[in-house]
């Protein structure tokens, strides 16, 4: 029992997470450029030099952020996959999974798309990389998979349609960003998808 009537420390990491988890939340209201160690300090009851013990930069905490949302989105994208009955039901489950991470943070892709607006690398660019990479290995397996079934046309251009799937759901996510409609993803998202497996699964005329 604490009788000093003072808050309890709390861990590095669960003070990390807390900072994350605000950092996220603050960048879903307002573009994460103008959010400020003050803000994130303010947001889980700690003062600004405290921010600084967990984390040693502002950026710092942005890498923390997009690794804990790649790390979910994948687990969650590679569990959507694994418990699909075809290839293409997998896309399927992978792209509405996908819609549902967006819809979940909203926070996740303002950072992700404000980060690739700067022309120059950075360590945060780098990490969009990284997940975009494990992205397009799962995409590309599930279309390999459905090819080698016979379940696409002929001569469907593999890497081109793994690149259409993410712009799919970018564009989804980038008219809900633009509208404040962020549920709208989610009726949206099914019509845009059977357009998408239509293209992939069309019978082209001799």
């Amino acid at each position: 029992m604490d009788i000093t009537g003072k808050r309890p420390k709390q861990s590095t990491e669960v003070r990390q997470a807390s900072l994350v988890e605000a950092a996220l939340a603050l960048a879903a209201q307002r573009s994460p450029a103008g959010i400020t160690t003050g803000d994130l300090a303010q947001a889980v009851g700690i003062t600004q030099g405290a921010v600084f013990r967990h984390f040693a930069s502002k950026e710092a905490v942005w890498l923390a952020a997009l690794d804990w949302a790649s790390d979910t989105l994948m687990a969650r994208l590679n569990a959507a996959a694994s418990t699909a009955p075809s290839p293409l039901a997998a896309l399927q489950a992978v792209f509405i999974a996908h819609v549902d991470f967006a819809m979940a943070y909203p926070g996740v892709p303002r950072v992700i798309f404000q980060e690739l607006q700067h022309a120059e690398d950075t360590p945060l660019k780098a990490r969009v990389r990284s997940l975009m990479q494990q992205y397009r290995a799962l995409l590309m397996a599930l279309l390999q998979r459905a090819h080698q079934q016979q379940l696409l046309a002929l001569r469907t251009d593999l890497p081109a349609a793994a690149v259409l799937f993410i712009g799919s759901v970018q564009g989804l996510v980038m008219q809900s960003l633009i509208s404040g409609q962020v549920s709208a993803m989610a009726t949206q998202a099914p019509g845009v998808f059977t357009l998408y497996l239509r293209g992939l699964t069309l019978k082209e005329t001799p």
